[in-house]
């Protein structure tokens, strides 16, 4: 199973990676700078077949890629032989003007974005299942006792239904988790539902240090309806069936499926159940072997499938979603700054790799479509990810390139060769230094899994 889940993670990235420098590579052929080279994957070619002027390759290692253009190296040429300038050859790199090299530069994550795009378009033209919760809460303070939570300070009780955060309508509990894990340490308010009464609060997310998302303290209400019951299980043996509903656990009242949970951590021994089916009780009492593994039952989920999409209004949808999540990247680069602990919040490329085709598993496991969408929404979110990784302003990424390109514009002259080459050495310190914290990251990441 995890060589599947490295398997289809390697080709989610090889996608990403792909696309990525499609973009340079599409670019460079525009404005008329010679590519020498086109490769998925680093290290030495395991395969290559040249195409007219361009070696296509695929790597031996098969994460990341390239695309060589003629003269990228001259700069580094000039400095290593002391020369003040760079004539560069016809066609190369150095000879396209500072704008065809800005659009060079920009072609890549622009083309992360186009990935994007078409993946979630796709997604919306056919449509998917969506299984969530619903937007009724539970205060963590209650199923964690003596600790207090902003969500405690805000005056939220258990039972409430958020129904908006920020001017946002919430339906559902993924919706609470995505406005209040973008905001850590904001005000916002916050309106719910409370006995057939509206409530208008504030509450400010504490950080999450070990995610660097805002949290406020609340679980997912779910009724204690049974949703299914696993064939063979001790729930199926006890008669059981989806529908019943749980009304005490070892006497104890359950209204909603933490309560139960609480009863099992409480009695890890004894689980004596009453149930209600089509208006009668019934009893269900599991043995102390039953108890040491799963009892066989799930609850009761919300479960919806979104419209098959016209192929304009799929594309529209599209580039709304791209845009949305293209804001939460920029919006989420600010968390960087406010102390989290990097190894936990910090992805490098073998857990994003391990994620990737984890998520992906997951989703076959329930189903051929469902395992697509779930790999092709995990590949949009890392494209616009890289996208605007590679945007920032840092050399050696394509932003830090586009920040060299704009100075020569302005300049109307080409940067000093010993400029360029401390320029681009400090990113490649730069980059090999985050490369190394990542690996790092992603090291103590599956010791603690």
């Amino acid at each position: 199973m995890v060589l599947v889940k490295i398997i289809l993670g390697l080709f989610g990235l090889g996608v990403v990676v792909f696309f990525h420098e499609l973009g340079h590579f599409l670019a460079a052929r525009i404005t008329g700078i010679d590519v020498e080279a086109f490769s998925i994957g680093w290290g030495n070619p395991i395969l290559k077949k040249k195409i007219g002027n361009v070696e296509y390759r695929i790597g031996m290692f098969p994460i990341g890629g390239y695309c060589k253009m003629k003269g990228e190296a001259d700069y580094k040429e000039a400095w290593d032989n002391m020369k003040n300038g760079v004539k560069p050859e016809e066609g190369s790199y150095l000879a396209a003007s500072p704008a065809s090299r800005i659009l060079v530069a920009f072609g890549g994550p622009f083309f992360n974005l186009v990935l994007a795009v078409i993946l979630l378009s796709i997604l919306w033209g056919f449509g998917f299942e969506v299984n969530t919760l619903g937007n009724r809460i539970i205060l963590a303070s209650e199923v964690t006792p003596g600790q207090t939570y902003p969500a405690d300070n805000a005056g939220l009780k258990t039972g409430d239904r958020i129904i908006e955060i920020a001017g946002r309508e919430i339906s559902y509990y993924h919706e609470v988790q995505e406005n209040i894990a973008l905001n850590p340490e904001k005000s916002l308010p916050i309106t719910v539902e409370r006995d057939g009464n509206i409530l208008n609060l504030q509450v400010v997310p504490s950080l999450d240090k070990s995610s660097g998302a805002g949290i406020i303290g609340v679980y997912y209400w779910t009724d204690p309806v049974i949703e299914s019951v696993k064939e063979g299980s001790p729930a199926e043996r006890l008669g059981l069936l989806p529908g019943d509903v749980i009304i005490t656990a070892n006497g104890s009242a359950i209204s909603n499926s933490f309560d139960f949970r609480r009863v099992m951590e409480e009695n890890p021994d004894n689980l004596v159940i009453v149930y209600e089916r089509n208006g009668r009780h019934g009893i269900a009492q599991f043995s102390g072997t039953d108890l040491q593994g799963e009892l066989g039952f799930s609850w009761n989920i919300i479960s919806y499938r979104t419209p098959n999409l016209s192929f304009p209004a799929a594309v529209a949808k599209g580039i709304q979603e791209g845009y949305r999540t293209l804001l939460i990247s920029v919006k989420s680069l600010r968390v960087l700054f406010m102390g989290i602990d990097l190894t936990q919040a910090v992805s490098g490329p073998v857990r994003i790799t391990y994620m990737m085709g984890d998520m992906a598993t997951q989703g076959f496991g329930q189903g051929f479509t469902t395992g697509l969408r779930s790999l092709a929404d995990f590949v949009a979110l890392i494209s616009i990810a890289l996208c605007v990784m590679n945007l920032l302003p840092l050399p050696i990424l394509d932003g830090g390139m586009i920040i060299l390109f704009l100075v020569e514009l302005i300049r109307r002259k080409p940067a000093h060769p010993r400029a360029v080459s401390v320029f681009q050495a400090c990113g490649i310190v730069i980059i090999f230094a985050l490369m190394f914290f990542a690996l790092f990251g992603d090291i103590l990441y599956f010791i603690r899994n």
